[in-house]
Order: C-alpha cells, then structure tokens, then sequence
C-alpha cells in the first residue's frame, strides 16, 4: 500500500484525486485523470455537482473535459472536539421508541428555532426541538440520510433537488447543505454538537446509512470518485460483460459486497460514526443488497459476519431494511443478534391489531390494500417490543410507493403532518410520509467473476492529490504524486 504526505497543509485544506490508469471499460477498468475525484475517505465534502459535461463519460474513450470546479472535493478536517461527558443512552430494544426525521424537514418551519438555523444541524439540536421530542417519550432519533450526498443532474436540468438524500457519495461526511455555517469541515463540528445535545437529553442518535449503491449511477452516469478510483473492485459488473453494472438496487449500480475493499470501507465508515461522531445505530436501506455476494440474499454473508464480531459495530442498534429490487430480496422475518444487537422484522397490516396479527411475507404487491408495517423486536422469544423503522416492503419489480410509518403521537410545534390509521384495533395516530416509488427492474445477470483491478499495481495506476489553489485556478497541475489503493486517505 502506498501513501503520500503534504507538508504544511491543515484543516480547511480542499484537495481532490487524479487517478492514471487504464481505460478499458470492457475490462470494468475507468480511469481518466481529467476527471478529480473525491476521496473516499473524505470527512468533510466542499461543494456540489453542478451537472456539466465534464463529469460524464458517454463517449467510446476517456473524455477530455476537465471536471476540476464542478464536483466536489475533500475538507482537511480537525477531529479535536470537546464530547465533556458525553455518554451513549443505551436504551434496551424493550424501552426504545424511535421518531424518524428528516433534518431539514425536522425544523425548517418551527418558529422557535432562529431562521439561520431551521432545516440545519444546529436547528435539530435546539432546546425548543429537544424538549418536544423529549416530551413525545421517544428515545431515540432516527435521522435520515445525513451522510453527504448529490443533486442528482436530472434533477438539476428540472429546477429541483433531491430532499431525501438517497445518494450517497462520501460516506464519511456529514452532508454539508445541513450547516447553518459553510465553512469548510464546520458540518463535523455541528454534527458532533447536534448528537451531544440530543445525548444530554437521554436521546439515541440513529443514521439511516445507504451503503447499497452510490451516486455515481451506472456507465452514464458522473464521474465522482469511485468509478475513476477502482470501478471493478467498487462496483459490481454484469458477468461477461464489465462495461456494464448489475444492479439490484434500483438506481444504476450496486456495491460489490464480496469485495474487501468494499467490506473495509463500509466497516471503517460505521466505525467512524460510532467511535468519532457519537452515534448509537444504524438502519441500513435495502440491506438485502448488503446480503447478495453472488446471486442470492445470503444472511451469512461476510457483510452481516463482520458486523456481528466486530466489537464496535455489534454493540450498537441496527435495524435492516429487508428488500431490494434484485431476485429473492424479500424475507418475512430476519434476525440478529450479537451482544447488544438484535433485530427482527415482522409484518402486520394496518387493519389488524398487533396482538392478533400473525407474521406474514414482507411483500406487497401492486394493488394490496394496505402496506405493512415493520416492528422492532427483541427476539423470537419475545412481543413485538417497539416501531423501529417501518418500510412497505416490495416484491421484486413491483411498483409501489414507498412508506414509512411511526407510532408516535405528533403532537406539538414542528412535526410532521399526521393521519389516523383505519381498520379495527389501530389505537393512536402514525406519522406517514411516502419517500419515494421504488423501480421496475429489468433483466441482468449476476457478477461471479470479476478482473482484478490494476489500481493496486504501481506501475499501471496513480493518483494524483490536487489541493485547493489547482482547483481554484481549474489546473491538472499536482502537488503531489502518490500510487494508493481504494480505502486509504490522500490527505
């Protein structure tokens, strides 16, 4: 492995990769130095994509546009942060009641939140936000997508932008339009700050974490950062045919989840959270993805092996989504249990009293009257304990949209807007907001064989780190010239 050392340079610091290497996308291999890339690693991100020509590779060789001031880069960030006496609740699964929320959605209209702050971190942590939560008797937040993520180009040519942010690009960096102050790697310390005050008040932290794919698409897709690193270790690639991505996510590629550079990434990433950011858990989207190393949703696969013995990870909640868009995805029940950690899916109607409600198959097809809702247990031993992260759950291609739900009485200033249940049995009210469709899906083939990637040989690819004063003057010239693998930092 190898690494690269920047004198002089501290936080605040902007940089970004060019990677040499071979174009050969028959062979999965994608590398073009015009393109600069993002750091995998990066812990704080500068800028958006602003959707220009430069960041696509639709022609038959390696696009010349130069993408340097229209991606996004690496924050050099200071990890010094005063925690006091910050200590994890730790509610067990039996006590836990879970609010899931969105950070801008949370605050942005709440009139006691200061309007520099609603829709921001630091609107989150308010005192007038924390006490209604408090006052709700939940105890934990569940945060959705808060790792940084892009505007989707389509989007951008519409006058819109993605609000939930299913799109993950930097998986170690807080999003940084949820700042109330944009300097460069402030969204870490807000961050930090934001899961201190939620922890004073005897409140867990979840992230809603979208380790199954990434914001890069498939072979139309931009160029950010892993596809120009190491394409055919990132991603998977159809059998036979690695200018192309097999996909069972719905959104043009999938993380090859066999790979180990993959695995240490996402593991380094949790944590990351846990260990540097404070957070108390996980609810992982389309965690079947998470579960496919070839063809099948294997619940022994290396992913859920990992996490099980890792002594940080397994000590903290986690909570899967049980679907994808890929053959086999859905299941009825799935558990887990390791230390602290144990979670299980059952699925009830709405019309049915949880009490008389036998567990069914977790999937819905086009035209059910009514979608399910997931419940957090214990074990198999014991009732449903609490609502933990409720999805309607698909069958493979359907077409439905999808919703989530939550037993909490939204009651108060700033919450979401709320419905009554119907059907017999159905005490109290649900908070409902529908997300997003899921895709049709379309044919492919898996992967069970992919090229080595050459990124790791010295003498067929390099990086290149460009710090903040190329990009601002939109040069290729670099400050330093390093050969590394996928994973390890270039700061």
């Amino acid at each position: 492995m190898w690494h690269g050392y920047l004198p002089d340079i501290g936080p605040g610091q902007r940089y970004g990769y060019r990677v040499h290497g071979p174009w050969q996308p028959g062979a999965g291999h994608r590398c073009n130095p015009a393109k600069l890339l993002l750091d995998p690693y990066a812990t704080a991100v500068d800028g958006q994509i602003d959707n220009d020509p430069s960041l696509y590779e639709r022609s038959a060789g390696p696009a010349a546009g130069d993408s340097a001031g229209h991606g996004m880069l690496g924050v050099v960030t200071d990890p010094a942060f005063d925690w006091g006496d910050d200590r994890p609740p730790r509610h067990p699964y039996s006590d836990t009641v879970i609010y899931e929320a969105h950070v801008k959605g949370l605050t942005r209209t709440h009139p006691e939140v200061p309007e520099e702050h609603r829709g921001r971190t630091r609107g989150l942590a308010h005192p007038a936000v924390v006490e209604h939560l408090v006052q709700l008797g939940v105890t934990a937040v569940e945060l959705m997508p808060v790792h940084q993520f892009v505007q989707d180009g389509v989007l951008q040519d519409r006058g819109l932008s993605n609000y939930w942010g299913y799109n993950t690009i930097g998986f170690f960096a807080p999003h940084n339009a949820y700042a109330a102050h944009r300097e460069r790697g402030r969204q870490v310390t807000e961050f930090k700050s934001m899961v201190k005050a939620l922890h004073a008040a005897g409140l867990e932290v979840i992230l809603d974490v979208v380790y199954n794919h990434t914001a890069e698409g498939n072979e139309q897709g931009p160029t950010l950062s892993f596809r120009g690193i190491d394409n055919a270790s990132y991603y998977r690639l159809v059998d036979g045919d690695w200018g192309h991505y097999y996909d069972t996510t719905g959104t043009g590629n999938s993380l090859l989840m066999r790979h180990p550079y993959v695995l240490q990434l996402i593991m380094d990433s949790l944590r990351y959270w846990v260990t540097e950011m404070h957070v108390d858990g996980f609810r992982f989207d389309l965690a079947a993805t998470l579960a496919r190393q070839f063809h099948e949703v294997d619940r022994l696969s290396a992913f859920f092996d990992l996490i099980q013995q890792d002594p940080v990870i397994s000590r903290v909640k986690l909570i899967a989504e049980p679907w994808d868009v890929g053959r086999a995805a859905t299941r009825s029940a799935t558990s887990h249990r390791s230390g602290r950690s144990g979670t299980a899916s059952t699925v009830t109607p709405y019309g049915t009293s949880g009490a008389a409600a036998s567990t069914r198959s977790a999937s819905s097809r086009p035209g059910s009257p009514a979608p399910p809702t997931c419940t957090s247990t214990v074990g198999a031993a014991h009732a449903p304990a609490s609502t933990s992260s409720p999805r309607t759950t698909g069958s493979p291609c359907a077409t439905s949209s999808r919703t989530t739900t939550s037993t909490t009485r939204p009651t108060g200033k700033g919450t979401r807007t709320a419905r009554a249940p119907t059907g017999p049995g159905t005490a109290g009210r649900k908070v409902t907001r529908t997300t997003r469709p899921s895709l049709s899906c379309g044919p492919g083939s898996s992967a069970t064989s992919l090229p080595r990637c050459s990124f790791r040989r010295a003498s067929r690819c390099s990086a290149t780190v460009t710090n903040s004063a190329a990009v601002s003057a939109a040069t290729t010239t670099p400050t330093a010239r390093t050969t590394k693998s996928p994973g390890s930092t270039g700061s």
